[in-house]
């Protein structure tokens, strides 16, 4: 069912994503930085690269609704605010000595990062499947571009977060993690793979 939807609010859900993905930018090149693990440094440079094109994603999106991807709103700002706070957490763990500590604080930095961003384009699916017009359209081209990454990337970045946790508290870990091995794409993938993880030990 179509329903008449609130674009002003739309439009701060589309600032609030831009902005997200601009400080997804800024976390996975500080995280890459922090890993220690390959694979891992890996993973976050594929997610980064992926990252970049989400961008350019919703800066067409912005293009084709003749919106200002420069304007400000209050939630934009406390989006950068996160961002920039994430960045700096992974610099001060750095700064501490401990790489292992300092990739752990860079992974659940981008679980962080990732659970907004995931929303984001969540909800940018939900307008899409609902309204109707030019901009259920073009956000219904932006959604089907994007989606498949974000679920990745949330789902194996807190997958990796886990097991780095695990073998930092001296049990045996999987890595890659499982759901990076059986190349989960859904939440209930993720939780069948978590619930695997011993058999795979």
């Amino acid at each position: 069912m179509q329903r008449k939807f609130d674009t002003n609010q739309v439009n701060e859900l589309l600032l609030q994503a831009l902005e997200t993905e601009r400080g997804g930018i800024q976390v996975y090149t500080a995280a890459i930085e922090a890993a220690v693990n390959e694979d891992l440094r890996k993973e976050w440079e594929e997610y980064l690269d992926e990252t970049r094109t989400h961008e350019q994603v919703l800066t067409r999106v912005f293009e084709q609704l003749e919106l200002d991807t420069e304007a400000s709103s209050p939630g934009r700002q406390i989006v950068a605010h996160h961002g920039r706070s994430l960045v700096e957490a992974i610099r001060l763990a750095q700064e501490a000595g401990d790489p292992d500590a300092a990739q752990l604080v860079a992974a659940e930095c981008v679980v962080l990062a990732e659970t907004k961003d995931h929303q984001n384009w969540e909800l940018i699916g939900h307008v899409a499947e609902r309204a109707s017009g030019p901009t259920a359209k073009v956000l219904k081209q932006a959604h089907e571009a994007v989606e498949k990454d974000e679920d990745h990337h949330l789902y194996h970045t807190k997958g990796w977060c886990r097991e780095l946790w695990i073998e930092s508290l001296g049990f045996p870990a999987v890595l890659p993690p499982p759901e990076e091995v059986k190349n989960v794409e859904t939440a209930i993938g993720a939780a069948r793979a978590e619930n695997a993880r011993d058999s795979m030990l």
